[in-house]
Order: C-alpha cells, then sequence, then structure tokens
C-alpha cells in the first residue's frame, strides 16, 4: 500500500482545513486508517484513527470535538477535517495504514506511512 497525503497548508488560529490521503491498492477496505503529527523536535503523536467500515472512530484528547475523520472507501481515500485550530496543532502531519480489524494508537502498530504534509497554524 502507498500512501499521499496532501491538502496542507498556512492557516489562521481557528481556521479549518481538510487534510487528505489517497492510498494505492484494491485492498484499501481492509486498513484501519491512521494519522499522526510531528512537530520539530517532539515525537510523532496519534491524532485519529477510523475502522475500516468507518463506524468506529478514535481520537486524541488533545483533537477530540475539534477534528473529524473520515474515509471514502470508494476512492481509496481518508480525510481528517480539522476545525478551530490551534497554533499548537502546527505539525508534519502523516497517514497511516494497518491491515487489521482493531484501531490503535502507536506508530509502530502501523505498516504503511505515507510522505507528510505540513499544517501551520499562525496565531
Amino acid at each position: 500500500v502507498q500512501l499521499q497525503a496532501s491538502g496542507g497548508g498556512l492557516v489562521q488560529a481557528g481556521g479549518s482545513l481538510r487534510i487528505s490521503c489517497v492510498a494505492s491498492g484494491r485492498t484499501f477496505s481492509m486498513y484501519v486508517m491512521g494519522w499522526f503529527r510531528q512537530a520539530p523536535g517532539k515525537e510523532r503523536e496519534f491524532v485519529a484513527s477510523i475502522s475500516w467500515s468507518g463506524e468506529r472512530t478514535d481520537y486524541a484528547d488533545s483533537v477530540k470535538g475539534r477534528f473529524t475523520v473520515s474515509r471514502d472507501n470508494a476512492k481509496n481515500t481518508v480525510f481528517l477535517q480539522m476545525n478551530s485550530l490551534k497554533p499548537e496543532d502546527t505539525a508534519l502531519y502523516f497517514c497511516a495504514a494497518r491491515r487489521s480489524v482493531l484501531l490503535r494508537r502507536t506508530p509502530d502498530d502501523y505498516n504503511y506511512w505515507g510522505q507528510g504534509t505540513q499544517v501551520t497554524v499562525s496565531s
């Protein structure tokens, strides 16, 4: 599986942004998809994940109520809608895929990674 994230950019605090991740391969619907982020000098951290059907989601406490993860299996795409953005959301955002039915928050539990898309929130 190859993953390509896009949609990042510069946005003011309080604004919104939607980033996307397109996956190659015919088995996209069999993967749990996750979003992670990494700020300079910090470790990669979990943001959100979604089950293959989209029925189950999981969010980090820091983004719960502001971010929404969704997917379109027909288009092999997973989305992260980010609202009420804060300067501390500034990071390189990565999508990841995990061949499993279980949602996980640990980067090591994911098998495939995209290249990342930069999100910068100005104050």
